[in-house]
């Protein structure tokens, strides 16, 4: 059986599996965990097996981990799709897309690409999507 011990700095670990020692990198953010090990990014979904309340938005996303915005795909207004790419940070020399925990729509966006984010620090604010009796009203004849 492998042993798994915390490394020197955050994020870090050590597998030790018999003689055979192998550092990886790994980050969790809500049911998502993403390991980096030898230049591969791999990511674990959690399953779940019920949805909350009809899968409502989780609010504000967050970094993980101190990381640098890479990329920032979406603008306040945006519909998006559980699953969807929002955003992509760089950390450790890997790049971590941080995707939409739910369907909704962007109501903020807090940062920019090049700008240092801090763990905990609000990066997209997520709402309800829109819905029918939400967009522009139809105009009648008269």
């Amino acid at each position: 059986m492998a042993d798994l011990r915390p490394g020197s700095t955050p994020g870090e670990l050590i597998v030790r599996d018999g003689d055979r020692v192998v550092r990886v990198f790994a980050i969790a953010d809500g049911g998502t965990t993403w390991v980096f090990h030898d230049g591969v990014t791999y990511e674990h979904v959690e399953q779940r097996t019920a949805r909350a309340r009809g899968g409502a938005p989780a609010g504000s996303l967050t970094a993980p981990m101190p990381a640098t915005v890479v990329h920032v795909k979406v603008k306040p207004g945006d519909e998006v799709k559980r699953g969807d790419i929002l955003i992509v940070l760089e950390a450790m020399k890997m790049e971590l897309p941080v995707r939409a925990p739910a369907d909704g729509r962007v109501t903020a966006v807090h940062c920019e690409p090049g700008q240092l984010v801090q763990p905990d620090t609000s990066l997209i604010e997520i709402g309800p999507p829109e819905s029918p009796t939400d967009a522009e009203p139809r105009r009648g004849t008269a």
